[in-house]
């Protein structure tokens, strides 16, 4: 069974004008920074599962905290717990509200943090792991960006940059994790669990 992105990606690859849109997926799907995303790309107003991966720790320092920063038109945030990590949200109020299953939602997740409650919770620079929240994509195609803050022991990393183009990591030191909100299917797309 095909990726459901990678599906819609083969798709509209056959419709004119899509080709090179594909083809930058698929190249910038393979440049790695820090912190990445496992699936670089998703439809536009649909449900996606972001899996943010952390490689290692600040020059040799365990992890003990990750903040995330959700993109503007991103909602609905709802981050998976951590064995061993606390859980925070903070939340903004939204300009411009909006209907979920006939309520009205006025306010949305601005940021995810998970703290390690001891030190023997704490991402060791030599592991890997991966903080996961989901939500629903924006109504617009382009890009967004998941900044990252990253605290250790020892030091911080800050994964925020963004291109002055907003659309490649090239180029930048400290990149924020990218996801390309592809146009929707004709038809379908909405609000998805």
């Amino acid at each position: 069974m095909l990726n459901p992105i990678f599906k819609t990606v083969l798709e509209r690859s056959l419709r004119p004008g899509f080709a090179l849109a594909a083809g930058m997926f698929f190249i910038s799907a393979g440049t790695q920074a820090h912190v990445t995303l496992e699936e670089p790309a998703a439809v536009a107003n649909t449900g996606y599962k972001a899996v943010l991966r952390v490689t290692h720790g600040c020059e040799g320092s365990a992890t003990h905290t990750v903040r995330v920063q959700i993109p503007a038109g991103f909602v609905g945030t709802k981050p998976i717990p951590k064995p061993g990590w606390k859980l925070e949200m903070q939340r903004v109020k939204l300009a411009e509200p909006y209907d979920s299953h006939g309520r009205k939602i006025d306010e949305t997740v601005s940021e995810v943090i998970w703290r390690a409650q001891s030190p023997e919770a704490f991402l060791a620079d030599a592991h890997y792991d991966e903080f996961v929240l989901r939500g629903q994509t924006p109504p617009k195609p382009g890009v967004i960006w998941f900044k990252v803050q990253q605290v250790c022991e020892k030091g911080e990393l800050n994964w925020a940059e963004v291109s002055s183009t907003g659309s490649s990591t090239k180029g930048l030191k400290a990149p924020a994790a990218r996801l390309e909100v592809l146009p929707g299917l004709s038809g379908g797309g909405g609000h998805q669990h």
